[in-house]
């Protein structure tokens, strides 16, 4: 039980009423006719606080303290940190207006690159090294800086209006900012080029404007309530198009609307259906329609941009590539004629199709037998060996278009060197004996011939299409076994050189087994390819659906993400993150031992997770407590804790649990979106320990709630903001002490960082090393 005020005398348990006269949905306004507290009168400087305009000072306060902190050595370091080698990077790339491909999606770096626009960026520097200076190179980086520390500056008052707008006294929101305005993790990844701070601002204002929205639930479908649906559906669209885990932010916000929905449908709220359904199509609008149309807007102005050929090319589909002006495949692409020699490369790993004299061990290492064959591999550089010619299996007519290679041709491929054609059958491959061996056979030799057939498939192809050069994405599929040609990074042993092994995949539609015709070595007449259409105006880029790129694309980001799977040094496991078991090295000068090191106020989220606690716990006593039909907890400060606390705990659940089931790479600063949660969650157990009391009704009265409310108060006293000065102090205190690692500046002796090291499992750079002294 929350401990009560000196001037309430404790109560004893009392038994529960029958609650069929209440609202099942237990909002905490709804029940002051069932539950009267005493109230005592508040004390002077209480009811200062409670006023707008000490709430305005105290806003502004810490808005100019979070701007204070975040802008504060904003130039330091003058070199690229961390991930700014990449989103700066791919701020440039908007600028010049060249195609890059990238997982998440491109609202946060669409601003970057308008902020480097202002700012007078050329985009000329591509940000290659962590440590390249920006100085040097004249890179206007401060400005760019600005942007997340701006929006990282302005959540801090979003947090104080979310507690505010959920009936927290000034007090109690005031708490909650701070727990995120002195936060080292939040304002470390708010001064440099990050996506985080764009993301979690976003996700603040969705959550703030959902809690605005939800308090109008007596003004259902007037001028005002439909503005804060809307505005929720377009701070969760800008959320989501920041990050690829701000989709956890929607996520939210579904779960959230279920739960509204579910309790709109129950028949004693006396609604009829016709109006369930209204209210359902109205969120159908605003929270899916309105934000999933907004995030197409970004890759639409994405695209737009991004006309050049560039880096992110060759991620794309050849029908994509096509479209970008300068593209290779655009430039350089040829039709592919029978007799032609080409090089053919493997689309993933890039090795070319390759093949020698040497031959496969009679006896591989685990006992298997080998076919003895000449060795074909793949091999990431280019020479005469990759040379391969396409041998027809029907007749042609001597000249003209007929002897184009088409999709679904049937062709045989001759090694050039060795006179041998491209074989597989049914014998393991070294390295994968559930794949087939490939290898090649004599030409003359006809014994084998069905063995040699293979059927050319090009991705995405209609009947006929012809077979190009570098745009071409083709399987070559066996005839015989079905089996594609296949490769993957795992070398050969030194017999092969230790290239790459080619195999056949008994996945005919394998989509890994995609490769393309990097040249073509020679025309079946040595004819140049330049006139074999003669006289040709330039290219221009091809269109495409925006519809189809924008799918291409999403495939790709989910495909691509879901790959991050390699090891980093710096990557941690979600079940430390809130204990700040690990961070990130970010950035090192060896010279004068600077480093920044993200990891947060160690007082701060200690302290929330033991809020955590205590939220789960209360929930679990009480709910204990009324099985044996006993109420712990007023029904008013009960359904505030389900409403208003419940509610920030979906969201920080939300943002947290699925990070679970993810097998790529994780870092702390993924669990930043929990954390401001978090901090919102601690920020309503406070006021439950400091007060049996809350601030009710909250949302406005309307149309609909014609019980007349009498306004109660939450009875926190003077001891809320001593307790919350006092704290605050101390989070000042330890964030000053960690200001070292946040900022990179000043340089730290090793005997500083180890004072600076807390936990013994931070790894921090430059630390002095232990040593043992010698007695006398």
């Amino acid at each position: 039980m929350p401990a009560a005020s000196s001037s309430v005398t404790a109560k004893p348990l009392r038994q529960r009423k029958p609650l069929s006269h209440i609202d099942d949905t237990q909002q905490d306004e709804e029940a002051d006719h069932v539950y009267k507290p005493p109230q005592r009168d508040p004390h002077p400087f209480e009811r200062i606080l409670e006023t707008d305009k000490a709430s305005a000072i105290v806003v502004a306060v810490l808005t100019f303290l979070a701007f204070a902190l975040r802008l504060f050595k904003l130039n330091q370091p003058d070199q690229v940190v961390f991930d700014e080698v990449h989103f700066g990077k791919f701020a440039s790339y908007y600028i010049l207006r060249t195609y890059y491909f990238d997982v998440h999606p491109p609202f946060a770096k669409l601003l970057f690159g308008l902020a480097g626009w202002f700012v007078g960026f050329d985009g000329n520097f591509q940000f290659e090294n962590i440590g390249d200076s920006y100085t040097d190179h004249h890179v206007p980086y401060i400005g760019m800086r600005a942007l997340p520390a701006i929006l990282g500056s302005l959540t801090v008052p979003v947090v104080y209006a979310i507690m505010k707008q959920t009936g927290h006294p000034t007090v109690i929101a005031a708490f909650s900012a701070c727990l995120v305005l002195f936060d080292n993790a939040h304002v470390a990844q708010s001064r440099l080029i990050l996506l985080d701070a764009t993301l979690i601002f976003f996700m603040s204002l969705t959550i703030y404007s959902y809690i605005r929205f939800q308090k109008l639930r007596y003004w259902e479908f007037s001028a005002q309530w439909y503005v804060w649906l809307i505005l929720t559906g377009v701070f969760m669209a800008c959320t989501w198009g920041s990050k690829v885990n701000g989709i956890l932010t929607v996520a939210t916000i579904g779960v959230a609307t279920m739960i509204d929905l579910w309790e709109l449908l129950d028949y004693k709220k006396g609604n009829s259906m016709e109006h369930f359904w209204k209210h359902f199509q109205a969120r159908a609008i605003g929270f899916i329609l309105v934000p999933f149309v907004i995030y197409l807007s970004f890759f639409y102005v994405h695209f737009a941009i991004l006309t050049q050929s560039g880096p992110g090319d060759s991620f794309m589909s050849p029908a994509f590539q096509e479209t970008l002006s300068g593209n290779e495949m655009l430039l350089n692409s040829h039709e592919i004629r029978y007799f032609d020699t080409i090089n053919m490369r493997h689309k993933d790993t890039k090795v070319f199709l390759h093949s020698h004299v040497e031959r496969y061990p009679l006896k591989y290492d685990d006992g298997r037998i080998s076919s003895q064959g000449q060795q074909v591999t793949g091999y990431g550089h280019n020479d005469t060996n990759n040379f391969w010619q396409i041998i027809p299996t029907k007749s042609l007519p001597e000249t003209g278009r007929g002897r184009i290679v088409r999709h679904d041709d049937m062709i045989q491929l001759l090694h050039v060197n060795t006179n041998t054609l491209l074989l597989t059958h049914d014998v393991a491959s070294p390295l994968m004996p559930t794949n087939q061996e490939f290898t090649t056979w004599a030409r003359d030799d006809t014994s084998r011939y069905n063995d040699t057939l293979f059927r050319l498939h090009l991705l995405d192809a209609h009947d006929g299409e012809a077979w190009k050069s570098k745009s071409g994405y083709f399987r070559l599929i066996h005839v015989p076994t079905r089996v594609s040609m296949w490769t993957h990074s795992k070398q050969l042993p030194e017999w092969a050189f230790k290239q790459q092994e080619i195999n056949g995949n008994k996945n005919p539609s394998e989509k890994t087994a995609t490769w393309f015709v990097d040249e073509i070595v020679a025309a079946e007449n040595g004819e140049d390819l330049k006139n074999r259409t003669g006289a040709s105006p330039a290219k221009v880029p091809k269109s495409m659906n925006f519809f189809r790129k924008w799918a291409e694309l999403q495939l790709l980001m989910m495909q691509h993400n879901a790959g991050l799977t390699a090891s980093h040094p710096y990557a941690s496991s979600p079940i430390n993150w809130p204990f700040l078991l690990s961070g990130i090295s970010f950035w090192t000068e060896n010279e004068d031992q600077r480093q920044i090191y993200l990891i947060g106020n160690i007082l701060g989220w200690w302290t929330c997770v033991v809020a955590l606690s205590i939220f789960v716990g209360i929930l679990g006593a009480d709910l204990l407590a009324r099985r044996r039909n006993n109420q712990p907890i007023e029904e008013p400060v009960r359904n505030r804790l389900w409403n208003s606390t419940g509610f920030f705990f979906v969201v920080w659940g939300v943002h947290y649990a699925p990070f679970f089931l993810m097998n790529r790479q994780l870092f702390i600063h993924h669990y930043l979106p929990s954390h401001l949660a978090s901090a919102l969650i601690a920020g309503s157990v406070l006021n439950f320990m400091l007060s049996d009391t809350v601030n009710y009704p909250i949302s406005l009265q309307g149309p609909k709630d014609v019980r007349h409310k009498k306004f109660e108060h939450a009875d926190i006293g003077l001891k809320g903001p001593i307790i919350v000065v006092i704290f605050a102090v101390l989070l000042f205190v330890m964030f000053a002490f960690m200001a070292p690692l946040t900022y990179g500046t000043p340089g730290l002796t090793g005997e500083q960082v180890n004072a600076k090291r807390l936990l013994s499992s931070w790894t921090l750079h430059f630390a002095a090393k232990a040593t043992a002294e010698v007695p006398a």
